[in-house]
């Protein structure tokens, strides 16, 4: 499935993403993310996550810029926010992190959280940017399935992505079945639980035997779980380390014994909860 950082899952309607990316959700605009990003790219990564609320867009798009990368080469993800949902203000929205970002078009742009009351007007912006070719797929963050399926219902275009906390305590297993079911990839942010996972004695284990760290042990179970992971880090050792994970394939009892940790548990909120 996956041997290296350019390896890409399709998405329904045929454009390639990588299956491994950069995120940088609280990287600090301006030389932080700048830094981090290109420290990225330098070692392979073509991904870039961010979001219009992470305020780092600016930073983003100057790393892209610094990097003298092909912009063809690159699948940059951005966010459309709580406070600009709706059909107006999130084609306003879009132009606002497109020009901060430098770019001519997106790669992907999701609803952030499904929020309040909203979303199906948003979606329909989101329809129309991408039939105007301004994003080549678009999709939503922090669905459940009940979302979905009332998204679904009114959509001209199904979504390709549902970016959503993702882990070996919060492995989604229904809500997973389901996007598989519809041709939805599932993606992963918080992969380590903001590093809370590093510690739980059964992945120190299982990196023990493979040789590897923790982290990458996670990543990697991730990507045999066919899920598009966005691990995030400002550190150039932790930005390569992490893509360390092509090199290794963990038994389908080691995959078993991680799945057995998922209690469930959030690091942040639960979409149902967060609506405004």
């Amino acid at each position: 499935m996956t041997n290296g950082l350019k390896s890409t899952t399709t998405l329904h309607n045929g454009v390639e993403m990588p299956w491994l990316g950069l995120g940088v959700f609280k990287v600090e605009d301006g030389q932080e993310v700048i830094q981090s990003v290109k420290a990225a790219l330098k070692h392979g990564y073509i991904s870039i996550d961010t979001a219009a609320v992470y305020k780092n867009e600016e930073g983003v798009g100057q790393a892209i810029k610094e990097s003298g990368i092909n912009r063809e080469e690159l699948f940059v993800t951005s966010k459309v926010w709580n406070d600009d949902q709706g059909y107006e203000a999130t084609l306003k929205a879009f132009e606002t992190s497109l020009t901060k970002l430098g770019l001519d078009y997106l790669d992907l742009y999701l609803i952030h959280w499904p929020g309040k009351d909203k979303y199906k007007e948003t979606w329909k912006a989101l329809e129309k940017l991408y039939k105007d070719g301004k994003i080549r797929a678009i999709g939503v963050s922090n669905f459940h399935v009940h979302h979905l399926q009332d998204l679904i219902e009114d959509a001209e275009i199904k979504p390709m992505v549902n970016q959503v906390e993702y882990h070996p305590h919060l492995a989604q297993k229904e809500l997973h079945a389901y996007c598989k079911k519809e041709g939805i990839q599932l993606e992963a942010w918080s992969p380590l639980k903001q590093g809370q996972l590093l510690d739980e004695p059964v992945i120190k284990e299982i990196a023990n035997q493979y040789g590897k760290s923790p982290a990458q042990v996670i990543i990697r179970w991730d990507l045999q779980n066919e899920v598009v992971t966005i691990p995030k880090s400002i550190k150039e050792h932790r930005i390569v380390e992490n893509a360390s994970v092509f090199d290794f394939e963990l038994t389908k009892e080691d995959m078993a014994r991680i799945d057995r940790l998922n209690k469930d548990e959030r690091v942040g909120p639960n979409s149902d909860e967060f609506l405004f």
